[in-house]
């Protein structure tokens, strides 16, 4: 009964205050001054208030002026056609009713957002051209994980296992190099270590490929870490700013930049140095560093770690826009941080990326022979 339902949800320890309580309407703020709405709507009725409530306010007005000029009105309670006769119900129980009596096709969540609003509707109020967007299944392995050769907490060992048990098909391991001390950098002699246990692990491995990578430190003139001989051992080279963020916004896109020249580049890593709470992000001109990308065949990472989340989605969106492909990584530090994979495709859809454009959607044949 709605009545139960809210009894219990104005009551819940972590409400500071409560706005309005109601049989089918109630609004509490939280202990964090998070303000939270419930709604309790009918099972007949809960496609129409998903759809309501779901989505910005461009969304919304959107979808509206779209019901209008087909004489039909949206609300809560559902899809009506209006005429001199009246109003005529015509769908309600699910999303996808609704968005269908509107000439639509299903529209996901992430979509109805301020980013993309222009394609969203391209055709004549139609949206026939949306991407199938990429799912957590989709996901084959990560080139971004980080073991007790430099600041992880588990074995490689372990790490591969957690892969595994994600129904992974490989994982590199990409270890801070010798430039990052504070983080336990990796010296040249313990990556030959660090190879031969990976040959060892791989040799007992079935259907499952451990790969040596290398979170490379981009100095502050634009340089990788690790002499030639080194970076040519390495399966996976991933570049990364971790110093000198106090630099210009033209030096460290000239930083940046220089790292993505590199023949020996494949990823760059969290690529505008965001750190939630702590940091901005750069303010590079990232309109260079795409087209750069794009030009040298290098992939722009999608940091799932929560205090990174970077690219962010309206990044994300605008770089698809110039041709540049991703990968999604969790960038863990222990084998729990694994698990953050779902908060980096959650970003992904956000940005409209769908399986093509992620390199680690792909079987190992294909990505061994793009990174070739």
């Amino acid at each position: 009964h709605p009545k139960k339902i809210m009894n219990v949800f104005v009551k819940l320890p972590q409400v500071k205050k409560v706005n309005a309580y109601g049989e089918t309407k109630s609004s509490i703020v939280t202990d964090t001054n998070v303000q939270v709405d419930l709604r309790v709507v009918s099972p007949a009725e809960y496609g129409a208030a998903l759809l309501y409530f779901t989505g910005s306010k461009n969304f919304a007005v959107r979808l509206r002026q779209l019901a209008q000029k087909q004489k039909k009105k949206v609300n809560e309670y559902g899809i009506f056609s209006v005429s001199g006769k009246g109003e005529k119900l015509l769908a309600r129980e699910t999303e996808e009713d609704c968005f269908q009596a509107l000439g639509l096709d299903y529209i996901p969540p992430e979509l109805r957002e301020d980013i993309g609003e222009k394609d969203l509707w391209k055709a004549e109020d139609g949206n026939k051209k949306l991407p199938k967007l990429i799912e957590q299944k989709d996901i084959q392995g990560e080139f971004h994980v980080h073991s007790r050769y430099s600041d992880g907490k588990n074995t490689i060992a372990e790490m591969a296992e957690k892969a595994r048990s994600l129904g992974y098909k490989y994982l590199a391991v990409s270890d801070h190099s010798q430039g990052l001390r504070i983080a336990h950098g990796v010296s040249p002699a313990d990556l030959k270590k660090k190879r031969k246990e990976i040959d060892k692990l791989n040799a007992k491995l079935k259907n499952f490929r451990i790969l040596l990578g290398s979170e490379l430190e981009i100095d502050n003139d634009g340089n990788l870490d690790y002499n030639e001989e080194i970076l040519k051992m390495l399966d996976v080279r991933i570049a990364a700013v971790h110093t000198g963020h106090e630099q210009s916004p033209a030096q460290l896109t000239k930083r940046i930049l220089k790292a993505i020249q590199n023949k020996y580049t494949h990823i760059i890593a969290h690529p505008t140095g965001v750190h939630i709470g702590k940091r901005k992000p750069y303010e590079v001109d990232f309109q260079k560093i795409c087209k750069a990308a794009v030009e040298h065949n290098v992939f722009l990472e999608i940091n799932s770690f929560p205090i990174r989340l970077d690219l962010n989605s309206a990044n994300v969106y605008f770089a698809r826009r110039q041709g540049v492909r991703f990968v999604i990584n969790t960038d863990a530090h222990r084998i729990e941080h694994m698990d953050f994979m779902k908060y980096g495709i959650g970003v992904a859809r956000r940005g409209w990326l769908s399986k093509k454009d992620v390199l680690n959607t792909h079987a190992l044949k294909d990505v061994l022979a793009c990174l070739k």
